[in-house]
Order: structure tokens, then C-alpha cells, then sequence
């Protein structure tokens, strides 16, 4: 048995590996995106009927088999339909590069911290009033037709300025807040609704909307319910509640930063010390 096994080995080509490998890196990106969106539900039920085909396969049912088969090819077309979302996220992320590296960063650590601070101030002082808030951090995937939605500010982002859109009363304060290069870019902002039915129905509109831009980009969304003061954030069509400052600032800083600034000045330093050893010599 283990001639065989070596005699297996020793027979694969380099072309077979290299065919081996890259359908295993496209089948555990597969079981990636199922594990980070709605798509969970859908493969437990594709199993169940999976193992039911099977089973009617084997005993021979030929009018079950007929109406599986029927099943099969009705439930991929409703798979495009009902996670169109998923799919063009994932499509998205294809296309800018987001299967080899999840790099996204665009401001310098000083930036990132003003912005941050400020975030933090705001953001905590809505929670401490009850001031309902809806803000969307812009990332890879372009927000320029939900910003036509409402009106362009382009101004640095304050716990003053964002204090004034979200003021009870002010002309945007029911809509949403675009952040793009770590800058208000536009303000009043209506989102797309999330159709999910899985959400509580203690969530309001702020809530489904700030899903539902998670759902159909790779857009942030921070928000302050307007009943309680809670803090959330929701992501790649999800909702984390009960966000505390840290957990609201570490979340931030790891947005804003641009971790290639890091990377440059490692490289820097390790030139540096290369170079003062080659000059030792």
C-alpha cells in the first residue's frame, strides 16, 4: 500500500499540483463567502436535498426524482435572484484584487487619529443624548449614487459639524452621512433598505438601512439608535450591537490607517541597519 501511495506521488506532474492547489484556494474562498454572508441557510438546505435525491436515486423513485431534478433547476436561477447582493460583492471583490489582499487604507497615522478622535467624540455624545445617527465610511466600492441621494458637504470631519447634521431638527438629520477619504462628503443620504427577514423587529429604518449599503457594498456603517443611545456597526450585511468607545476606536483607527506607511518605514529601517553593517565591514 505504501509502494502504491509513493508510486502516486512520484507520478503527479507539476501542472496536476498546481491544479490541485488553485481549486483548493478557489473552494475554501467558496466556504469563506458562505461563512461571512446569508448564504449558510441555502447549502444546509442544498445538502437536505442532496442527500434526498440521492436516497430517492437508490430506491428507485422516479416521480421524486423527477421533481428534484425540477427543483435543482429552479433553485439555481432563484439562487442569482434572491443572493444578487452576495454575488456582486463578491464579483466586487474579485475585481479589485480582494481574493489575494484585503488591504484597505488611505490616510497617515496622524490623520487617522484627528479623525478617529473626532468619530469618538461624536459618536459618544450622541449615545449620551439619544441623538439618532446613520454614518457610512466608504471604502473600495464607489458610494457616488447613493451620495446623489442627498447633499454634498466635502468638509473635515468634527464632532461639531457631525453635532449639527444630526441635530434633531436640521434640515439631513434623518439621512445618512457619507465618509469618503476620511472626509464628510455628502450628507442626507438615503440607503437601500435590507430585505433580510432575519433581523429583529426592535430594529428600525437606521438599522435596515445601514444593512442594507453593508449588503450591496464593502461599506462600514456606524449607528446610534435614536431610542436607547446603543452603538452598532454594520458590515458585509451584519450587525454587531452594544459598541463601547474602544471597541468603537480600535474599529476606526483600523479603517483609517494606511498600513503601507508601516510597511515603508520597517523597510527603511531594515535598509538602515543593513547599510550600517555593510559600512562596518
Amino acid at each position: 500500500m505504501k509502494q502504491t501511495i509513493t508510486e502516486i506521488f512520484a507520478s503527479l506532474q507539476p501542472s496536476t499540483i498546481l491544479d490541485i492547489l488553485v481549486v483548493a484556494y478557489i473552494v475554501y474562498k467558496i466556504l469563506g463567502f458562505i461563512r461571512d454572508s446569508r448564504a449558510q441557510q441555502l447549502v444546509k438546505g442544498l445538502l437536505v436535498l442532496g442527500v434526498a435525491y440521492a436516497a430517492a436515486d437508490f430506491l428507485q423513485l422516479h416521480l421524486l426524482l423527477w421533481i428534484l431534478k425540477g427543483a435543482w433547476t429552479v433553485g439555481i436561477i432563484a439562487i442569482i435572484i434572491i443572493f444578487q447582493p452576495e454575488l456582486r460583492r463578491g464579483l466586487e471583490r474579485m475585481g479589485r484584487g480582494g481574493l489575494l489582499n484585503g488591504h484597505i487604507g488611505k490616510l497617515d497615522k496622524g490623520n487617522a487619529k484627528r479623525v478617529t478622535d473626532e468619530f469618538v467624540e461624536a459618536i459618544d455624545m450622541f449615545s449620551e443624548t439619544r441623538t439618532g445617527a446613520l454614518i457610512v465610511i466608504e471604502r473600495e466600492v464607489s458610494l457616488g449614487d447613493i451620495a446623489e441621494t442627498g447633499t454634498i458637504v466635502d468638509a473635515e470631519v468634527s464632532a461639531e459639524m457631525l453635532g449639527n447634521i444630526f441635530y434633531k431638527g436640521a434640515p439631513l438629520h434623518a439621512g445618512a452621512v457619507i465618509i469618503r477619504d476620511g472626509r464628510i462628503f455628502a450628507a442626507g443620504c438615503v440607503l437601500p433598505l435590507t430585505a433580510s427577514l432575519e433581523l429583529s423587529k426592535d430594529l428600525g429604518t437606521r438599522h435596515r438601512a445601514a444593512i442594507g449599503i453593508t449588503e450591496n457594498s464593502d461599506a462600514v456603517t456606524l449607528i446610534v439608535s435614536e431610542e436607547n443611545g446603543v452603538i452598532s456597526v454594520a458590515r458585509g450585511g451584519r450587525l454587531k450591537r452594544f459598541l463601547d468607545t474602544k471597541e468603537l476606536e480600535k474599529l476606526l483607527l483600523n479603517l483609517f490607517i494606511d498600513r503601507s506607511d508601516e510597511d515603508k518605514s520597517l523597510m527603511g529601517w531594515v535598509h538602515k541597519i543593513l547599510g550600517r553593517k555593510e559600512d562596518a565591514e
